[in-house]
């Protein structure tokens, strides 16, 4: 499963204007909801925002992954917030957010999620992808660094 399948550039949000964790779980959950690719929006913001009291989704380096798995949403899919201001994610390097990736699946798409999380998190961690994303301006230079990201680290490698 490629970032780019479940991705589109009206999922992506430049600038996210929330300035708090939940404020920008929650304007991301709107997002998705607005753009029709959930039917459920509390039942998803839910499920996020317990996931979330589990473990922060704060990875480092200034990005967070925050993810869940609810009823209403048919297939996996995918959100990008670019933050105007650092927010505090309670991340594991105590950094503030600037790069928020959303991820919400069905209950019964456990291997897809996970693959998708894992798809993100490699790339996350190459500094080089992780910058080119902070400066992108537009929802379509996010998705040319996403697609340039995923061909040259997964069709090489």
């Amino acid at each position: 499963m490629k970032l780019s399948d479940i991705l589109s550039d009206d999922l992506i949000i430049i600038p996210l204007k929330s300035e708090d964790k939940i404020s920008a779980i929650k304007e991301m959950v709107d997002h998705l909801y607005e753009k029709k690719k959930i039917s459920n929006r509390d039942k998803i913001l839910r499920a996020i925002l317990d996931r979330e009291k589990v473990m922060s989704t704060g990875v480092g380096d200034h990005v967070a992954i925050p993810h869940g798995k609810a009823e209403g949403v048919k297939d996996i899919v995918a959100s990008i917030g670019i933050t105007e201001k650092d927010v505090d994610f309670h991340s594991i390097d105590n950094e503030p957010v600037r790069l928020i990736f959303l991820l919400v699946g069905p209950p019964d798409k456990t291997g897809p999620h996970l693959k998708a999380l894992s798809r993100i998190s490699r790339l996350l961690t190459l500094k080089d992808f992780r910058n080119k994303l902070m400066k992108s301006k537009t929802p379509r230079e996010v998705m040319r660094v996403i697609e340039e990201g995923e061909e040259h680290y997964f069709e090489t490698n």
